[in-house]
């Protein structure tokens, strides 16, 4: 399989025994459907073991490193499925017409929004296992903006390092969500439940010297130089024996899989409430520049 691809939304190569994964959907790697076909793409490299890398290295070409999930795509459904609903309480006047017009309107509905939620969010899951499970080291190089999935897709690293300009932050809670690609549990795993806590409860970002502090990231450096520091930290995985380093990986980084499974249920839960839809629109209406920004 050839290690080698260039998509819509990202890019890998191999470089210097790394597998280079770089993202690059405008305006800031938003994870929507498109960007989950290449996820799972990627992932099916990793789990062919025949790219011949010892490492894995995510990093951003864009100002922030990934702003979350599409909000955009989601507020489709949810407007397609306020206007199958109209049709529906039209269909009462039409007699037979409207019989067949309501069904049509009842199928894509809010039964349908869950179900096709649902099928994403454990697409995610599954793809995002991967990469944490991954027999090889990966590491986040982040810059800017790590909100909601992107934070997610991060914490499925095995280590972080963070430019100066990085900003952490779960703000699913403005929009009446939890975080859905499983960065709840990830995040308990890696640093206790206290961080969650903080992060999730309050939806405030923090920057990255406060993500050293807590242990978030590995280390802190300028501007523009995530991907040479991750290069650095790639080239020393490098001088271990692999079989070593991937069961080593195994042993202190353990997927926490009913967790897991917990958040997926009540992300799905709670997606199709009314105060979701209501903050998607405000969202999508927005004069701001970057309306995910707190």
């Amino acid at each position: 399989m050839d290690p080698c691809f260039s998509g819509q939304t990202m890019s890998w190569a191999a470089v210097d025994g790394a597998l280079e994964v770089r993202l690059h959907r405008d305006p800031l790697n938003e994870i929507g459907l498109q960007t989950l076909l290449e996820l799972e793409q990627l992932g099916e490299v990793i789990t062919a073991k025949q790219h011949g890398c010892h490492a894995l290295i995510w990093y951003s070409d864009r100002k922030g490193f990934c702003a979350g999930a599409d909000l955009r795509a989601l507020h489709a459904g949810f407007v397609e499925r306020r206007e199958n609903q109209r049709l529906a309480s039209m269909a009462d006047a039409l007699g037979p017409v409207g019989t067949v017009l309501r069904r049509g309107a009842k199928r894509a509905g809010r039964p349908l929004i869950r179900r096709e939620v649902r099928r994403f969010i454990d697409r995610i899951h599954r793809v995002f296992s991967r990469f944490d499970s991954a027999p090889i080291l990966t590491i986040a190089a982040v810059n800017g903006v790590c909100f909601g999935g992107g934070f997610e897709l991060a914490l499925t690293a095995d280590l972080m390092v963070a430019e100066k300009t990085a900003r952490f932050c779960f703000p699913e809670l403005r929009l009446g969500l939890v975080p859905g690609f499983g960065g709840i549990p990830r995040l308990q795993r890696d640093l206790g439940n206290a961080v969650v806590r903080d992060l999730l409860l309050t939806g405030r970002s923090v920057n990255a010297k406060r993500a050293l502090t807590v242990g978030l990231v590995r280390e802190v450096v300028p501007g523009g130089k995530g991907l040479d520091a991750a290069r650095r930290i790639a080239e020393q995985a490098g001088r271990f024996d692999a079989f070593t380093l991937a069961k080593a990986k195994a042993c202190v980084k353990p997927i926490p899989k009913a967790d897991l499974a917990r958040e997926r249920e009540l992300f799905c839960e709670l997606v199709t409430r009314p105060a979701v839809s209501e903050a998607l629109t405000k969202f999508v209406e927005s004069d701001d520049r970057a309306p995910y920004l707190p």
